[in-house]
């Protein structure tokens, strides 16, 4: 499900990030388990219980596609909604049998391109209404962009589509897109009731606790944003296999709090990795970084303790998510694209990734491709579209000098600022094996902190920066990568838009490519597309992609069907407590 990937980015930009060097092009590469889940065996999973799931926050809406929405929300809304299709670890798409007795689009050459859903019939709203052509027609109106009045985050996909009408029976639903869009799958997940959707003033309205229509394992029982528990219960009017579990509360407890709260039996599964990484960070920020060996100190204390708890596991494995080195294009030094290939050349991404996932017990595999990640199906790594040039030869074709192990153009210095997430460990240690490469070549450079909260609005979106090392959160549909690399267009005063593009350039050939792969309904020849794009975009070396973000997640050794899931689905119903 992929419904608010890039709602939550502002969130999961300052999360742990680390760098990595200039393998040569080539397959998936070995690595890690792309998940890491605790068997569910539903004959050995026993009925009853409530399972308690640790939250940042009981979000202030469930609706995935509104600004406020966040990853908690997603969270929440995966138990209660339809998603018509499932997601495994490698980012492959199916249909869910739950919602979906089958969906099929013509072919590619075939126009207009039809979507043809064909709905289980014994999927109902909670309310006892069959999910219907209705609900796909409202949800497509609201997220268009064609009406202003609906305030949305836009998914892409919605806008492409024509027309959405009943098919040949009540169970049946068309979709005809005016453009074609390979990406279709993605669309209608999760979905939500017609009720909610077709009427600007009812979407924009929160949802929260007053929702109470489902169409999952669970519904909403209770939901108290003051005392920091949402509340499921299992939907009597579910159709599927019955959820084993009871309830669950997804419980509010901030990062600093969890490892105490598992130490005190409060909670069952618990994500870990902010607790872990930022075991030091008081939130205050700092002009300088703070002390390297007192944040890896701390981290590593924080691992320990939680892997040192009695009757608990931590989980770990490579999250749906890709740390990454932003150079900034639009200023400065790095405006020359030899000077920035000569950074994407000049660190050395493996070891980079060793030093900081190595600590947290993760296979360090380097990231290769903007568009698709290590073990994601049709991965590929493309770095070796940056060439064979060393660094040196790359700056002095730039026309910076070497003099005593330094380069300097017309009297000034290459010296460059790299903006890190104030407190982050895995940053940190990301940050001083960057400098070390890049130091190496010649180039100075100057740590710069910064505390979350500030990262993207008073740095990143302003292009006060040089370098920057943040996370970005991905799907399974590539089309969602887009408004990073898009060229920024002139706004209404003549000043480029950069979006999420926080590099602040691109080019109309990637822009091209990257269109003409969101439209390709062949497979092959989409893929083919995207390696393309990413080649080019390696050339452009405005964003070096670093390595999959890694995730930790505690859960009590009896629990059933919980842990990291990278892309893949969560079945909620599997989750509960095994009777071994």
């Amino acid at each position: 499900m992929r419904a608010n990937q890039f709602v939550v980015a502002a969130a999961a930009l300052c999360l742990a990030a680390a760098l990595g060097g200039c393998t040569g092009g080539g397959g998936a590469a070995a690595g890690p388990p792309l998940s890491d889940i605790t068997a569910a065996d539903r004959a050995q999973t026993r009925d009853g219980g409530t399972v308690r799931w640790a939250v940042d926050a009981v979000p202030a809406t469930l609706n995935v596609y509104q600004p406020d929405a966040t990853a908690d929300s997603a969270l929440i809304a995966r138990a209660l909604l339809p998603g018509l299709f499932r997601v495994d670890d490698r980012g492959r798409v199916a249909p869910d049998p739950d919602y979906l007795a089958g969906a099929d689009s013509t072919p590619a050459g075939h126009s207009p391109q039809t979507v043809t859903y064909r709905l289980n019939p014994a999927a109902v709203w909670s309310d006892g209404s069959p999910l219907s052509a209705a609900d796909f027609a409202a949800q497509w109106k609201a997220l268009s962009g064609a009406d202003p009045a609906f305030r949305s985050t836009r998914p892409a996909g919605y806008d492409a589509i024509a027309s959405v009408a009943q098919g040949s029976g009540p169970h049946e639903v068309k979709v005809v897109f005016k453009q074609p869009y390979a990406d279709w799958r993605s669309l209608f997940s999760p979905l939500y009731p017609a009720a909610r959707t077709s009427a600007a003033d009812t979407f924009n309205q929160p949802l929260d606790g007053s929702f109470r229509t489902s169409a999952g394992p669970f519904t909403l029982a209770g939901y108290d944003r003051d005392a920091g528990h949402a509340t499921l219960a299992r939907n009597p009017r579910w159709w599927g296999e019955r959820a084993k579990a009871d309830g669950i509360d997804f419980t509010a407890v901030p990062a600093a709090g969890r490892i105490d709260a598992l130490d005190h039996n409060t909670l069952d599964i618990a994500g870990l990795t902010t607790s872990v990484d930022r075991a030091t960070a008081d939130g205050a920020g700092a002009a300088a970084p703070p002390d390297a060996a007192a944040l890896a100190e701390a981290s590593a204390a924080a691992l320990k303790r939680a892997e040192a708890l009695p009757g608990l596991t931590v989980h770990r494995a490579p999250d749906a998510a890709f740390t990454q080195l932003t150079l900034n294009a639009a200023k400065g030094p790095l405006a020359d694209p030899a000077v920035r290939q000569a950074v994407a050349r000049a660190v050395d991404r493996q070891q980079v990734a060793t030093a900081a996932l190595g600590p947290l017990g993760l296979g360090a595999v380097p990231l290769g491709n903007h568009l698709l990640l290590t073990g994601q199906d049709g991965y590929r790594d493309n770095s070796g579209a940056l060439g064979t040039d060393s660094p040196a030869t790359l700056l002095d074709r730039a026309g910076w000098k070497a003099a005593d192990g330094k380069r300097s153009k017309d009297g000034k210095p290459l010296a460059l600022a790299l903006l890190v997430p104030d407190g982050s460990a895995t940053a940190r240690r990301t940050a001083d094996a960057i400098t070390g490469e890049l130091t190496a070549a010649g180039i100075a450079v100057t740590l710069r902190a910064v505390p979350a909260d500030a990262f993207v609005t008073d740095h990143l979106a302003k292009g006060d920066f040089d370098l920057a090392l943040f996370s970005w959160p991905v799907s399974a549909f590539p089309a969602d990568a887009r408004p990073l690399y898009a060229k920024p267009q002139p706004g209404p005063d003549g000043v480029p838009v950069l979006g999420r593009n926080y590099a602040g350039t691109g080019t109309a050939e990637i822009d091209r490519l990257l269109d003409r792969a969101a439209a390709e309904l062949d497979p092959a020849a989409r893929t083919s597309l995207l390696q393309q794009a990413d080649a080019r975009l390696w050339q452009l070396a405005d964003v070096v992609p670093l390595y999959r973000r890694p995730d930790l997640v505690a859960v009590r050794n009896g629990v059933a069907g919980a842990g990291v899931y990278g892309f893949e689905t969560p079945r909620y119903q599997d989750v509960g407590f095994r009777t071994t």
